[in-house]
């Protein structure tokens, strides 16, 4: 019971925490622009997105054709000096627009269930309190060097985002690991 009230605590945290980094602070925010001419960013974006709902690479080359020299190098000669895109398209309309409650819902459920695997951790040994507060920490670290620095590496994102991915992830948790900590620290 003291771990699951431990992760309940640090999913409010969490869940706070990314309600002021992402409406207070600008972290939530940083590294991401509108495009200046929307109307016709969604009009080639209709065009293109033949496959639906996927992400997509502009420029990107089929998997299949990676091991075709002929067909590599030439993706390569016209496509090496341009710009790139990493586009996250779906066709259905965005219901985050008009209503936010069931994605806060889900953010939430997702929140609670990093919290009690970090609370999971932190109960498992005998952590001192400081101990503890640095493997939560820890934990939502490597959660951002898995994600985020893949992204920033291979895909191209911004370092502000990459950053801000890390105050969000790293900080959130390092902050929810505090109350989290001192909770499986009392007496029982």
């Amino acid at each position: 019971m003291r771990i699951y009230i431990a992760g309940l605590i640090g999913a409010i945290v969490l869940f706070v925490w990314g309600a002021v980094s992402h409406m207070v602070l600008p972290v939530g925010e940083m590294g991401i622009q509108q495009a200046t001419q929307q109307d016709a960013a969604i009009a080639a974006l209709q065009a293109s997105g033949d496959k639906g709902h996927a992400v997509y690479m502009v420029p990107g080359l089929n998997p299949e054709e990676w091991g075709d020299e002929a067909k590599l190098s030439a993706f390569v000669s016209k496509y090496g000096n341009s710009p790139s895109a990493f586009v996250v398209y779906d066709p259905a309309p965005n219901p985050n627009i008009s209503s936010m409650a069931p994605a806060l819902g889900k953010q939430f459920v997702s929140n609670l269930l990093v919290a009690l695997i970090a609370a999971w951790i932190m109960a498992t040994g005998a952590f001192s309190f400081g101990q503890r507060i640095a493997v939560g920490g820890a934990i939502g670290v490597a959660a951002w060097l898995l994600v985020s620095i893949p992204y920033w590496n291979w895909y191209r994102f911004p370092l502000d985002f990459t950053i801000g991915a890390w105050l969000d992830y790293g900080l959130g948790l390092l902050l929810a690991s505090v109350p989290m900590a001192w909770w499986l620290g009392r007496r029982r």
